[in-house]
């Protein structure tokens, strides 16, 4: 079932490895296929030195295991509540890279101060507010995905593919799970930077407007001119 998103899933798990953001079994990552409201996820503390596809995990969009002989991953419930709620992404990831949870444990958005952040992120990237004792005590996970949302409630899911969960770490999106990888190793730089940058000028204003402006909407959006995909 749904093999060849299970590869893209499996490679989109080993490539956190090879770019340094987990180690041992610190991170997930899934992927949908939107006509059947199929989630693949990454089994539960397997180590990714054992992972393979036939490993994966499928489960449906109320978390009920549809195929797979493990347990999906505890973030589980956390990628579901994204799922439905942003309905343009394909594939999530969740890391506990150094400098994106340093950002995420020290309760702060990482504002953007240049423009590397704004080629890929559109203003600031977002940390949700800490979560209440009932939210943890009950459905956590679920309750996790729920702050994400409530988060991005005034802001753009798809102009900024990131965030940081309070106290925890962080969470990238993309419209598949290759893409959500890219996103989650240019978040980790950007927040390496971000925290240079405050630590060198804790009084930096960040990037003007009009510098953010064009860089991001260069890149993105129905008028960006960058790369190759005009040419004729």
């Amino acid at each position: 079932m749904l093999e060849q998103l299970k590869e893209e899933v499996l490679n989109a798990n080993l490539e956190l490895v090879k770019k340094d953001l987990v180690i041992y079994t610190w991170g997930n990552v899934s992927g949908i296929s939107r006509p059947d409201d199929l989630v693949i996820i990454k089994p539960s503390g397997v180590t990714y030195e054992e992972l393979t596809a036939d490993k994966m995990v499928v489960v449906d969009i109320k978390g009920n295991i549809i195929e797979g002989k493990l347990n999906p991953s505890s973030d589980t419930a956390t990628h579901l509540e994204l799922y439905k709620s942003f309905k343009d992404i394909g594939g999530i990831v969740h890391t506990h890279s150094t400098y994106a949870s340093s950002w995420a444990q020290a309760c702060l958005d990482i504002p953007c101060y240049g423009t590397t952040h704004a080629d890929y992120f559109y203003q600031e990237i977002p940390c949700t507010r800490i979560m209440t004792i009932d939210e943890v005590k009950n459905k956590y996970e679920e309750n996790t995905g729920k702050v994400i949302v409530e988060r991005f409630r005034n802001k753009d899911y798809n102009c900024c593919p990131a965030v940081l969960v309070a106290g925890h770490g962080p969470f990238t999106w993309g419209k598949n799970p290759e893409e959500a990888v890219s996103n989650s190793v240019v978040l980790e730089e950007v927040a390496k930077i971000a925290f240079n940058t405050m630590l060198l000028n804790p009084l930096n204003n960040g990037c003007p407007y009009y510098l953010l402006d064009k860089h991001f909407f260069r890149k993105h959006g129905k008028n960006a001119y960058y790369g190759q995909k005009n040419k004729k």
